[in-house]
């Protein structure tokens, strides 16, 4: 099992304490999808978000979070019924690691939870050198925060998308074209108070650049589930480009670009960045 351990861990450049870092987090990402497939969690539930462009589409940007959407949706689906398999598969590979479920303030169709490890017992595992493992704060978790929408909206599809290590296993997830969709819907319709998420911006720009193919129904079906968008008229390309011109205008791009910063090797590729540069960018965009 370590020997599988060492063997994702040297696709990484490991020269900095963050590189080890997430190279440590990616692999605890990676163990937590084998063991949900081993508990046959993608029969009901598909793989969507930055990690999962990330692990399984190539996105050149680091994730933090696993993000689930059920197939359909199952008011009574309990996330804590896979806890006890996430932590068995982690510690078959010798990560202590422990899975909390997060109490829920407001009512919502989303359950979360944490995978939560020790870093510098982990960096053990993967036998991280003395002076990566002398950085780290004693104490200091790695934390890998579980969503899953029980209440998804209708209208995508899905595919098996194949890892082949620590050993060969399918993961199913969300279309490219229904992946950028629901990238659009966090566009255009996330509000962080006065903050910007330039993590969003930058998938932004990937999409347009590899995949730009986008759902438009499917957009428009998580923006009626949000009340983004509401009566019988659909939306329509005039209609998507009138909602992402209004969210360029709003955009604090300096914000963007710090926010996304930490997540990124090449900063260069950030420079670029201007209100003009995203519109340009979004008028790439292909609807299907």
């Amino acid at each position: 099992m370590r020997e599988a351990v060492f063997e994702m861990l040297a696709r990484y450049d490991c020269q900095r304490v963050e590189d080890t870092t997430r190279a440590l987090r990616e692999i605890l990402q990676e163990l937590a999808l084998l063991g949900l497939w081993r508990a046959k969690f993608f029969e009901k539930a598909a793989f969507y978000g930055g990690t999962a462009l990330r692990i399984l589409y190539g996105l050149d940007r680091f994730s933090e979070d696993l993000d689930f959407s059920l197939l359909q949706p199952m008011p009574g689906f309990e996330l804590e019924r896979y806890s006890s398999a996430l932590e068995r598969e982690l510690a078959a590979f010798g990560f202590e690691v422990r899975v909390e479920q997060k109490g829920k303030a407001v009512e919502t169709a989303v359950q979360s939870a944490f995978l939560k490890a020790n870093t510098a017992n982990e960096l053990l595992v993967i036998q991280a050198g003395d002076h990566i493992r002398r950085q780290i704060p004693a104490g200091q978790l790695t934390r890998i925060k579980i969503e899953v929408d029980t209440d998804p909206p209708p209208g995508f599809s899905t595919e098996n998308r194949f890892l082949l290590l620590p050993i060969p296993f399918s993961v199913r997830s969300y279309r490219l074209p229904d992946l950028f969709a629901g990238k659009m819907h966090a566009i255009l319709c996330r509000r962080w108070k006065n903050r910007v998420k330039g993590r969003d911006w930058y998938d932004l720009v990937w999409y347009c650049a590899r995949h730009p193919e986008l759902h438009l129904a499917h957009l428009e079906q998580r923006m009626r589930q949000s009340n983004h968008w509401k009566g019988e008229k659909k939306i329509g390309p005039d209609d998507f480009q009138d909602l992402a011109d209004e969210a360029i205008s709003r955009l604090d791009v300096d914000q963007a670009r710090g926010e996304v910063l930490p997540f990124v090797r090449d900063p260069e590729a950030l420079e670029i960045w201007s209100r003009d540069f995203f519109l340009d960018v979004l008028r790439r965009i292909q609807f299907v």
